[in-house]
């Protein structure tokens, strides 16, 4: 076994989870980040993951990585960018264990992220609103769930992490009418309800009180929705 799984190893549990505390969100996704770094790196070695060394993720290594998200994964800049900041991230952790790979890692550290003109976010205007509120079937359970968490998700422009996390008790009905929720870095966010969203929380509340649970928009089987579903 090379110095890199060891290093790995101790960066997720040491410095993500102990030290830094971050989210179950981050660590999974510099764990995708890892996963396909090392598939990738140990295929181009012809190498089984744990014979990698620091040698074998050099700089051109993960330049050669980036590329082939966009252009054999089809992910975009800011995808890429994204991957990049994860590897910076572990290497500059590296470095103060194995000062002994200094160049190497100095060498990554220097790959830049890459420029990238932000796209314009667009709206739904008031027909398509509509539209995608008529859309779930209102004669079944699952529809009218449907139907509520979209207009949950219209009025308050939550994340789909933020609102498949929703707990029965973070929604408050009375005057004002609002949702508070753990949003993006652990801030708790606030946001007021106008009287048709308020009137449908009211009708699916009244619907799942005897489901169980503290999942507002719970699955079939009572547990939370999945990004997918």
């Amino acid at each position: 076994m090379t110095k890199i799984a060891p290093s790995l190893q101790a960066y997720f549990t040491k410095r993500m989870m102990a030290e830094a505390n971050m989210s179950p969100n981050t660590v999974a996704s510099y764990r995708d980040t890892f996963r396909l770094l090392i598939g990738f790196a140990a295929g181009q070695c012809d190498k089984a993951p744990s014979e990698l060394s620091f040698s074998d993720l050099d700089a051109p290594m993960v330049a050669a990585f980036l590329d082939h998200l966009e252009s054999g994964r089809g992910n975009t800049v800011r995808s890429r960018n994204l991957r990049l900041a994860a590897i910076h991230s572990f290497f500059a952790y590296a470095s103060w264990n194995h000062p002994e790979c200094a160049e190497e890692i100095a060498r990554v550290l220097a790959i830049p992220a890459k420029r990238f003109e932000a796209a314009m976010v667009g709206y739904l205007d008031q027909a398509e609103t509509e539209a995608l509120l008529s859309a779930p079937d209102p004669k079944s359970r699952t529809g009218r769930r449907d139907r509520a968490l979209m207009c949950l998700a219209v009025q308050t422009g939550l994340r789909i992490s933020e609102l498949i996390a929703l707990q029965v008790g973070d929604l408050h009905l009375g005057h004002p009418a609002f949702v508070s929720c753990m949003g993006k870095g652990r801030k708790r966010r606030v946001t007021p309800l106008g009287a048709m969203c308020a009137e449908a929380m009211a009708s699916w509340l009244a619907e799942r009180a005897g489901a169980g649970g503290d999942v507002l928009f719970p699955n079939p089987r009572g547990g939370r929705l999945s990004r997918d579903a």
